[in-house]
């Protein structure tokens, strides 16, 4: 059975890098594809690395004929993929890359975002998009929400941890950084070459990140009690990839099994040996996420280190995982490609 689909917001990165994916997806055909200011123009002309593809030409999202299409890949800017997915037919089934329907409670929302929801229903209606973790729910959705790239490196991390009780809830640190491909497409002075390049620096310090809305709700969630973690993000000159040092209280190698037996049967999650740490180069092109734990000097201390690529498994993979799943399609399908190396 062919599943057929559209992509919106086609000429962003994510936007690229489903198309990428689904190129070789076996029953995943791409019907539709849209974007604002390119419309008319073909992927070749936007993307050159996808001219090879036979794919459709870009429209304005109101020129879609939805009829046909099961599922509709959502990958729009922060704060218009309410308008537009509000406005769909009810019967498509609808994968959202944004950051409208993460957060559960519409206050939490304005908090992190500065403007009131204008789709609460579908806010409430939306399956929170960790595959790991949501898979059931996902299964049968109508309205999954990928997770922010930061958000879901700190929590494959995290998690198991806060589940099973080992560490200590008021001591997290997360020390993370992230290629500029995270940053979106658009044109902006802090992200051209002279300004980025040969150097790294910290962003959205001291609490103001707003993947720490997803952080305070899924960790509080676990916990079934208030958990604030401290989390500093660093954009480093690196087209993809996300590398988070997590510093926490608790026994290292007690951390090492927790994760160990809550991924050994993840297809896409790996734990590496005791003591050894991962590499964002290891990841790149990829949908897998490589955890490590290190026994700090300090007694009673532990680091965790987590590397995934922010495109991929970050995003637009855990989208097409959610998709395989929503569709009844066996999870890895079109996502098994090892990672690009060097």
């Amino acid at each position: 059975m062919t599943h057929k689909i559209a992509i919106l917001g086609a000429s962003g990165y994510t936007g690229a890098e489903l198309v990428r994916l689904i190129a070789t997806h076996p029953t995943i055909e791409i019907e539709a594809l849209s974007a604002d200011r390119k419309a008319g123009m073909t992927m070749a002309e936007v993307f050159p690395h996808l001219r090879h593809l036979d794919l459709p030409v870009l429209q304005k999202i109101d020129q879609i004929e939805f009829s046909g299409i099961e599922l509709v890949f959502c990958a729009l800017p922060h704060a218009t993929s309410q308008a537009v997915i509000s406005k769909l037919p009810h019967d498509l089934k609808v994968v959202d890359l944004s950051a409208d329907f993460r957060l559960r409670d519409p206050a939490e929302y304005e908090k992190w975002y500065g403007q009131p929801h204008s789709a609460i229903d579908l806010q409430a209606e939306a399956v929170y998009g960790l595959t790991e973790f949501y898979r059931d729910q996902i299964k049968t959705a109508r309205l999954v929400a990928c997770t922010g790239c930061n958000a879901a490196t700190g929590q494959y991390a995290l998690r198991p941890l806060i589940s099973a009780g080992i560490i200590d809830l008021d001591d997290i640190i997360i020390d993370l950084k992230t290629g500029v491909s995270g940053a979106g497409r658009s044109l902006k002075e802090n992200l051209l070459h002279a300004e980025l390049s040969e150097g790294a620096h910290a962003y959205g310090v001291g609490g103001v990140h707003r993947h720490l809305g997803e952080f305070d709700q899924e960790f509080s969630r676990l916990a079934g009690r208030p958990v604030q973690v401290q989390f500093t993000p660093h954009l480093m000159p690196a087209n993809r990839g996300i590398l988070a040092t997590i510093y926490v209280k608790g026994d290292a190698d007690q951390i090492h099994s927790t994760l160990n037996e809550v991924y050994q049967s993840e297809p896409f999650i790996q734990v590496l040996p005791f003591g050894q740490h991962p590499s964002t180069r290891h990841i790149r092109g990829s949908n897998l996420c490589h955890l490590g734990v290190v026994a700090d000097r300090i007694a009673g201390r532990s680091i965790v280190i987590a590397a995934l690529d922010n495109l991929t498994k970050g995003s637009s993979g855990q989208a097409l995982q959610n998709a395989n799943l929503m569709l009844g399609e066996d999870e890895t399908t079109g996502l098994m490609m090892a990672p690009v190396f060097p």
